[in-house]
């Protein structure tokens, strides 16, 4: 299944349609732009999996959400600067055969992570 990603906008209650979202390849400090979308309204990519199954590479990616701009479209007054302004998941694929899933819960002050399924 490759590798996904699902946004929870923990303050509202549903999931976060409309937030930006870019997906990077790393290696050391060197970053490859591997796509930018926009979640749907279901907080997920509306073309499916950011990576097939097929294409999935061993190594390390970075995930990053603009969870201010979503937040100040959705009206909520945030400080300058924002608490949280962009939230960037650093993590490693060591079995491309295996489905990654990293979800993202956020609010404007917190957020966690895991490895879904």
């Amino acid at each position: 299944m490759g590798l996904s990603t699902h946004v929870l906008d923990t303050m509202h209650g549903c999931p976060a349609r409309g937030m930006g979202v870019a997906l990077y390849r790393t290696k050391g400090p060197d970053t490859t732009l591997v796509k930018r979308f926009v979640l749907d309204d279901d907080g997920r990519s509306a073309e499916g999996p950011l990576i097939e199954a097929a294409a999935l590479e061993k190594g390390t990616y970075r995930l990053v959400f603009d969870v201010a701009a979503y937040f100040r479209s959705r009206g909520v007054a945030l400080p300058q600067p924002p608490f949280l302004d962009v939230v960037a998941l650093d993590f490693g694929i060591a079995d491309p055969a295996q489905h990654y899933h990293v979800p993202l819960l956020v609010s404007p002050w917190s957020y966690s992570t895991y490895r879904g399924s």
